[in-house]
């Protein structure tokens, strides 16, 4: 008599919510901490404004410690799924959004979240913060570059923003550090973090201006990006607005820090490189739009990536608040107000729309190949992208 095998049972999946959790959810802090941040340096004095800023900020620590619990999950659980994130192309340089993840919420923690927890509670966070976010930012700089080179398989045309993500995480520690620099002990350890800070900054601008010419270069030759990447033209922004912040909070940091005539050296180069850069910045502000109404006309639907409106518009009202501070002129505080009422206005979109997904479980699905789709450069990828 012969009796029928049982089926084996299939392996329960532990944490099957997170097992689809890219990196890229990190910007969701990004561009939750700016609006705190860039909130606070408006030259503007409306009651209540601080504290509502400050509660900006409270809600983006409490989405990094659970971002960082759900992907401390993921890694444990859902390795294969981790390890697919670091060779997919389109996936790793969202390793990125971590380290600046870190930096937002730390800097932030300094620039209002003093107002609810204390100075010392507050530096002691940032400094942390920064710690983590800097050595992650410099790690990721190196390493998502590398594996591009050696492990995945890139074409030219597959450039987009995206790749710029890995080495602006360095611009965003040269623009938060100086906030560190007034709690050091006087003399070399205050010089030896300002001058570190002015290092990343030129390993960042540098690396950055390595990228840029990739990215355009498809914009112009390969026609217009995919539907769902068509936000992160936005991402250009980030290394701009961010390069001009940090000029300027250097220059805020160096009198007494450095010897003459290097103070006034750092206050004139803020000057003489911010204007310029945020000059480029609102070009590209101008066609990033463009190419996203034209988007969004053709059916672009939500997307992750419609998070790349908040982070790097929040970098240019930084930049335009820091060009204020060092030219005096009222021009610069009407732009980081208009600046800021688009970031404020794409914040509250793009969270309405990110509360929906979750709450429909769509956001945290495996993702699908596009139907249909001709080329492989437009199917999504894990990391919730069209590529």
């Amino acid at each position: 008599m012969v009796t029928a095998a049982h089926p084996l049972p299939l392996p329960t999946v532990r944490y099957p919510a997170v097992r689809h959790l890219g990196p890229n959810w990190y910007a969701s802090v990004m561009g939750t901490a700016i609006v705190a941040t860039a909130g606070a340096g408006l030259p503007l004095h409306l009651p209540g404004l601080r504290t509502v800023c400050a509660a900006v900020w409270a809600l983006s620590l409490a989405l990094l410690v659970t971002l960082l619990t759900a992907r401390v999950l993921h890694w444990t659980h859902h390795r294969d799924q981790a390890r697919a994130h670091l060779l997919d192309p389109a996936a790793a340089p969202f390793y990125g959004c971590l380290a600046m993840a870190l930096l937002a919420v730390g800097g932030g923690a300094v620039t209002v979240g003093r107002d609810w927890i204390g100075t010392g509670p507050a530096v002691a966070l940032d400094a942390i913060l920064f710690t983590a976010g800097t050595t992650v930012g410099v790690a990721t700089a190196v390493a998502v570059p590398y594996l591009m080179a050696v492990r995945h398989r890139i074409e030219p045309g597959q450039a987009t923003p995206v790749w710029l993500l890995p080495v602006v995480a360095p611009m965003v520690s040269a623009a938060l550090g100086p906030l560190l620099v007034p709690y050091l002990p006087a003399g070399q350890p205050r010089e030896t973090l300002l001058l570190a800070c002015f290092a990343l900054f030129g390993l960042s601008l540098l690396a950055t201006l390595l990228m840029l010419p990739l990215v355009f270069a498809r914009l112009l030759t390969g026609g217009p990006l995919p539907l769902a990447l068509t936000p992160t033209l936005f991402l250009v922004l980030g290394p701009l607005g961010q390069s001009t912040t940090a000029v300027g909070n250097v220059a805020d940091a160096a009198p007494g820090v450095v010897p003459a005539p290097y103070e006034q050296g750092f206050v004139t180069f803020a000057v003489l490189y911010g204007v310029p850069v945020m000059g480029f910045a609102l070009l590209w502000l101008c066609l990033a739009t463009a190419h996203v109404v034209r988007a969004r006309r053709q059916g672009m639907g939500f997307a992750m990536t419609w998070w790349s409106f908040t982070f790097p518009v929040g970098t240019c009202v930084t930049g335009a608040e820091a060009l204020a501070r060092h030219t005096g002129l009222v021009a610069f505080d009407g732009l980081a107000v208009g600046l800021y009422a688009v970031l404020l206005g794409a914040w509250v979109t793009v969270a309405a729309h990110t509360v929906r997904g979750l709450v429909s479980g769509e956001l945290l699905a495996a993702p699908r190949p596009a139907p249909g789709a001709p080329r492989p450069a437009r199917g999504r990828t894990t990391s919730g992208a069209v590529r």
